[in-house]
């Protein structure tokens, strides 16, 4: 069964890990960017070795987003920015190929032990069945 992996994040996580302390985090220093980039690549590195691993990205700052609507007539909106509804948005992923959701429910433990400076705000592990993959026994 294939499942998708999310961590999450604000606008403030992003300008934290990049040096600006701000009300809901702490500035991140290089050593504690080593040691979360350290963590991932050991986890992702024992991830591909066991070929549960599909995929693993890291997604950019919500500043760079771009969200695409249409108005009432139908025509595009384009918005550049951070959506100000969403607090918390996707920071970054894993698909996975795992035996169970047992399985996948201990490497999302894992990545909770990912190491963050004392005071960072700290965020649920989101799993999710990928529909439809060949072997989706639903």
């Amino acid at each position: 069964m294939k499942y998708l992996v999310m961590v999450q994040g604000t606008q403030a996580d992003y300008e934290a890990q990049s040096g600006k302390a701000n009300a809901t985090s702490p500035s991140w220093s290089e050593k504690d960017l080593q040691a979360m980039f350290g963590f991932m690549g050991a986890l992702n590195d024992d991830l591909a070795e066991s070929g549960e691993l599909v995929d693993a990205q890291g997604l950019a700052e919500p500043a760079r987003t771009r969200l695409v609507g249409v108005d009432k007539d139908g025509r595009p909106v384009i918005t550049d920015g951070p959506y100000g509804e969403t607090k918390e948005v996707l920071a970054g992923f894993w698909v996975l190929d795992c035996a169970s959701l047992d399985r996948v429910t201990e490497i999302a433990n894992r990545i909770q032990q990912c190491p963050v400076p004392e005071g960072a705000p700290l965020y649920p592990v989101v799993i999710r069945p990928i529909m439809g993959a060949p072997d989706d026994a639903s």
